[in-house]
């Protein structure tokens, strides 16, 4: 038998390993493109062997694509939709422009699976070929950004459903200790006082604004370019094709798909994605300031701030026995740091776009899911094993409090900004609380000082 087959492009003959789905343009492209060994991931092929049976599906509807053909090529997208030919998917994520290897190395894996289906040896494409039949009515320019959208889409929202996981563990950190009262800081100084639950409940506010931020940019991404073939025009296609494509690629996937608003626009513009990579930037900003706090808040045992403790997950040193280090924040802040980084190429490469095409979208395809993915393997580790696990020091919290200079701010109403300022002094000085020297002072009266620093007027709950 065989080990090779003979197949031709426009550039000449090459000879393929006869067990591979791959043809010669993928061939071509593995020895053109061996950069980093890194391969399209797998919500990326997947979304585009979803726009591959739509485009088939809606063919086959406008009776372009004769009955024997389409069926077989729809039982090849299901085969790999089900997570089989994975390993056939080759082509570097560094690859040509716009990701034309990409989307031919669909085409031939899904060709030559469709001959399989009709009992036809690989490479017989004048049965089902990968050009004519899988990208009838199709080009890269379309295709490629229509299955990034589909993918990103797919991709965020175990992101999303993990951010509301975060989010909530908390805020249940924020109602059980909405009554513990601390020293608050502003720019790293002592300050007026606020309690650990109000802190903690500011983290999950912010990360449900992130959140938020990230479901409603979203919608941007249910206008996509399928259709427009090569420029925007629609050049090749059937005049029902597009919307029945784009009505089978949105009843496969569960989204509002809808054609674009202007093709030649979409297939110019990334501008779509890239409110998705900024808004997972803005996240990874939010998380990286919280990674921050937690880590500053549990410095210590003895010589930081310590009045949290995180879980401890693992030994902190090589050298130094009984070490605990905050890993887990650590690994979020680098994790924080990436996304930012890979935004930043997708910047780049957006605004790189010129005429009629942006051909730079093979990198923003993998910079964005990148992002999302380690994100969505991160967070609920982080969440399971440093939020959920956090506990308060009460005792820390009310030492830092009673001699904290800046409750002298709370009695600026009854004797003044300057006199209040004197206090602070003299507390900070003698290393004395506020209450006490007041007191000493006999500015007020000791029912009037309880009244002042009592729990309730400290978290603001009484006038």
């Amino acid at each position: 038998m065989l080990k090779t087959r003979k197949e031709i492009d426009p550039l000449g003959e090459k000879e393929i390993p006869n067990d591979a789905y791959y043809g010669i343009q993928t061939a071509r492209a593995m020895e053109n493109f061996p950069v980093s060994g890194i391969k399209a991931p797998s919500p990326f092929i997947k979304a585009y062997v979803l726009v591959k049976k739509a485009a088939a599906m809606a063919n086959l509807q406008v009776g372009w694509l004769n009955q024997d053909a389409a069926e077989a090529i729809i039982q090849a997208c299901d085969d790999v939709l089900r997570g089989n030919f994975l390993d056939q998917f080759l082509v570097d994520v560094f690859q040509a422009g716009a990701g034309t290897s990409f989307n031919m190395n669909v085409n031939e894996v899904l060709a030559n699976r469709a001959l399989d289906i009709l009992g036809k040896a690989k490479g017989s494409y004048k049965i089902v070929n990968p050009n004519d039949h899988v990208n009838m009515g199709q080009s890269t320019n379309d295709t490629f950004p229509t299955a990034l959208h589909v993918a990103v889409l797919l991709a965020l929202q175990p992101l999303i459903h993990e951010l509301e996981y975060l989010a909530g563990a908390f805020e249940k950190l924020s109602k059980e200790h909405h009554d513990t009262v601390k020293s608050g800081r502003t720019h790293l100084q002592d300050a007026v006082p606020i309690t650990i639950g109000q802190e903690f409940g500011a983290y999950a506010s912010a990360i449900t604004h992130a959140c938020e931020q990230l479901q409603e940019r979203q919608k941007i991404l249910y206008s996509i370019a399928l259709g427009g073939t090569a420029t925007g025009t629609g050049a090749n296609t059937h005049p029902k094709y597009k919307q029945a494509a784009i009505d089978a690629l949105a009843k496969m996937t569960g989204f509002p798909l809808i054609p674009a608003r202007n093709t030649f626009e979409a297939l110019q513009s990334a501008h779509p994605v890239q409110t998705i990579s900024s808004a997972l930037k803005e996240l990874a900003l939010e998380l990286t300031r919280v990674a921050n706090d937690l880590r500053l808040l549990s410095s210590g045992p003895t010589t930081g701030l310590s009045e949290i403790d995180l879980p401890p997950v693992q030994p902190g040193s090589s050298i130094m026995p009984g070490k605990v280090n905050p890993v887990m924040a650590e690994c979020l802040n680098m994790v924080a740091f990436q996304v930012v980084g890979n935004d930043l190429t997708v910047s780049l490469a957006v605004q790189a776009g010129q005429l009629d095409l942006n051909v730079m979208t093979p990198v923003i395809m993998y910079n964005v899911l990148s992002s999302i993915q380690i994100l969505t393997n991160y967070l609920p580790v982080f969440t399971k094993k440093c939020v959920e696990g956090i506990t308060v020091n009460k005792k820390r919290c009310a030492q830092y409090l009673d001699k904290n200079p800046s409750l002298a701010t709370l009695l600026s109403p009854y004797i003044g900004y300057l006199e209040a300022s004197k206090i602070a002094k003299q507390a900070l000085k003698e290393g004395r609380s506020v209450k006490e020297i007041a007191l000493e002072k006999g500015l007020l009266k000791p029912e009037e000082l309880e009244r002042i620093f009592s729990t309730k007027r400290l978290l603001n709950e009484e006038t």
